[in-house]
C-alpha cells in the first residue's frame, strides 16, 4: 500500500528492543572469554553449556555497565532486583532456558529525546535489563540459509552466555510520517551513547548491537494500539528505517483487504527490503518465568550508583551541538560528518592541531571517498588524525598542494610511512626554486605566444593558461603563486 495512503488511514505505533553485547572480559555467569569469533565451541564451559550441577556467578562488571547505561538513559536504578528463568526450547540455548530479568529489571522508567527534522520526540524507556546471549545456529544447505530446507544445522555456543543489556521502549506514538526516521534516529543515537560510555563496541555488523522493531497500526484517530509484529535482528540504521516503512505498508494492505494482523516475529531481508514470517510471537506467560534459584538478588547501594553517575561522559547529542558551534559547522556539514562516521576522527584531528575546516575537508572528501570506494570503514583506512595534521602542515608550509597531498594519502593507505617520508620517497615536494621555475615559464611562453601577447596587452587573467602549462610540465609540483609572479615579471 502506498505510504501516503497508509498515513491517511492509520496511526503507527513503534516499539524498539535493542540488545547490547557488553565488552566484559568474561561471560555473564562464568569465566569463559566473551570475545567475538574464535574456533566454534572453544570458549565454553559446563556453566554456559548448561551441564548438570554447574552453578552461575554474576559478572560484577556487567552489573556496573548496566547501571551506567540506565543512568545515561535517565532511568531509575532498582535498589533490589533479581534474575529469572525464561523457559523455551531452542537449540542455541543448551539449558532450555535463558537467564534474564522479568518483572524486576535493574533499570526502568527512563527516556531519550530524539530530534528528526527539527522536531523532538521523547522516547520513553520502559526498562533496561540484564540477560545472557544465546549461541549461534548455522543452517547448512538450502537456498535461504534458514532452517527450512537446510540439510543439517550446526550450533556454536561461544556466544552463549555473553552479557547482554536489553533496552525496551514503551510504544512510540504520534510520529506519523516520521515514524521510520524516528526509529532510525533512536537506534543511531542510542549507539552513540553506548560507544561514549565505553561499555560495548556496539558494532551492528558483528552483532554487538541488534535491534528488534515492533510495529502496529490503528485506525486514524482511534487512540488505540493495533496488533504488533516484531521484526528481529535488524542490523543497520538504514534497515531499521526501511523495516518500519515496509511493515507499515504491509500491515495497511492486510487491514485494508479485510484481514487481520498475526502477532508474530518476522525476519528482515536486506537484499529485497521485505520481511517474512518467522514464528508466532509468544506472550510473557508462555515463557513461564520464575525467579532464578541459583543466583542471589542484585542490590546496588545508592552510594555506588551515585559514584557511577559521576563516571558518565558528556551526552553525545549535547556534545555534538557544543562542538558544532565551536567549529562553526553548518547543520548540513555536521550531519554529513556524523553520517560519514567521521565525527570522532574530525574531533581528534582538531584536537591534534588542525583547523576545523581542514580536518573536515580531508576526512569528508579524500578519506570518505576512499572508504566508500573500497567498502572500508573510514576508521580502518590506516590513516590517523596525526597523519591528517601532518599533511595539512606540509600544505601550510608550502611543501605540498592539495593535488600532491592526495598522492601522500595514497602512500598512507599503502603503509609507506609518515607523510614526510612519503613526500621524500615519491619526490612530491613543491618546487619553488626560481631557476627551475624560470625555465618552465620560458618554455610555456614560447609554446603559447598568443597567450603571452594577451598578457602583454594587459589581459592579466590570461596568465592562468600559462600557469597550467607550467604545472603540467612540472607534474603539479610547481609553486603556483611563484609561477604567476614570474610570468607577470617577464611579460608586464
Amino acid at each position: 500500500m502506498p505510504f501516503d495512503d497508509v498515513l491517511a488511514a492509520y496511526d503507527p505505533a513503534l516499539g524498539l528492543e535493542v540488545h547490547v553485547e557488553l565488552n566484559t572480559a568474561s561471560k555473564m555467569f562464568c569465566g569463559c572469554p566473551a570475545t567475538f569469533g574464535g574456533e566454534p565451541n572453544a570458549g565454553t564451559c559446563p556453566t554456559c553449556l548448561g551441564l548438570p550441577g554447574a552453578m552461575p556467578v554474576v559478572n560484577g562488571k556487567a552489573v556496573e555497565s548496566a547501571i551506567r547505561i540506565g543512568l545515561a538513559l535517565n532511568c531509575e536504578i532498582a535498589e533490589w532486583c533479581r534474575f529469572a528463568r525464561k523457559n523455551y526450547f531452542y537449540p542455541d540455548m543448551p539449558k532450555n532456558f535463558q537467564t534474564s530479568q522479568y518483572d524486576e529489571p535493574i533499570c526502568f522508567d527512563g527516556w531519550m529525546d530524539v530530534e528528526v527534522d527539527g522536531e523532538t520526540f521523547r522516547v520513553e524507556i520502559e526498562r533496561a535489563h540484564m540477560e545472557e546471549d544465546t549461541g549461534k545456529s548455522l543452517h547448512v544447505g538450502g537456498a535461504t540459509g534458514r532452517i527450512h530446507g537446510a540439510d543439517y544445522s550446526l550450533v556454536d555456543y561461544n556466544r552463549a552466555g555473553i552479557p547482554l543489556i536489553e533496552i525496551v521502549t514503551r510504544p512510540i506514538q504520534g510520529a506519523g510520517e516520521k515514524a521510520p526516521e524516528v526509529a532510525k534516529a533512536y537506534v543511531a543515537q542510542l549507539r552513540d551513547l553506548i560507544v561514549a560510555l565505553g561499555v560495548s563496541e556496539a558494532r551492528m555488523d558483528q552483532g554487538n548491537l541488534r535491534a528488534d522493531v515492533n510495529l502496529s497500526l490503528a485506525p486514524k484517530g482511534s487512540g488505540t494500539l493495533g496488533t504488533r509484529t516484531e521484526t528481529k535482528n535488524v542490523n543497520s540504521f538504514r534497515s531499521v528505517e526501511r523495516a518500519v516503512r515496509y511493515e507499515m505498508q504491509r500491515h495497511a494492505a492486510i487491514l485494508d483487504g479485510g484481514g487481520s494482523i498475526l502477532q508474530e516475529t518476522r525476519h528482515w531481508h536486506e537484499d529485497t527490503g521485505i520481511t517474512t514470517s518467522g514464528r508466532e510471537k509468544s506472550d510473557a506467560e508462555d515463557y513461564r518465568y520464575f525467579p532464578e534459584p541459583d543466583l542471589v538478588p542484585v542490590a546496588p547501594s545508592r552510594e555506588w550508583v551515585e559514584e557511577l553517575r559521576g563516571t558518565l561522559p558528556e551526552n553525545p547529542t549535547a556534545k555534538r551541538a557544543r562542538l558544532q558551534q565551536e567549529w562553526g559547522f553548518t547543520d548540513l556539514e555536521m550531519r554529513d560528518t556524523v553520517g560519514a562516521g567521521a565525527f570522532g576522527l574530525v574531533e581528534e584531528t582538531i584536537a591534534a592541531g588542525a583547523t576545523p575546516q581542514s580536518a573536515r575537508k580531508w576526512w569528508l572528501s579524500e578519506l570518505a571517498r576512499r572508504a566508500n570506494d573500497t567498502g572500508t570503514d573510514i576508521a580502518a583506512l590506516g590513516v590517523t588524525p596525526a597523519d591528517v595534521v601532518a599533511v595539512q602542515a606540509l600544505i601550510d608550509a608550502g611543501s605540498l598542494n592539495d593535488k600532491l597531498a592526495r598522492q601522500v594519502f595514497e602512500g598512507l593507505y599503502a603503509g609507506e610511512g609518515t607523510p614526510a617520508e612519503i613526500v621524500a620517497a615519491r619526490g612530491l615536494a613543491i618546487v619553488s626554486d626560481d631557476g627551475a621555475l624560470g625555465t618552465a615559464v620560458d618554455n610555456a611562453i614560447a609554446a603559447n605566444p598568443d597567450v603571452a601577447d594577451k598578457i602583454r596587452d594587459g589581459k592579466v587573467a590570461a596568465a592562468g593558461a600559462l600557469i597550467g602549462a607550467v604545472m603540467k610540465e612540472m607534474r603539479g609540483q610547481a609553486d603556483a603563486g611563484r609561477v604567476r609572479e614570474l610570468i607577470l615579471e617577464k611579460l608586464t
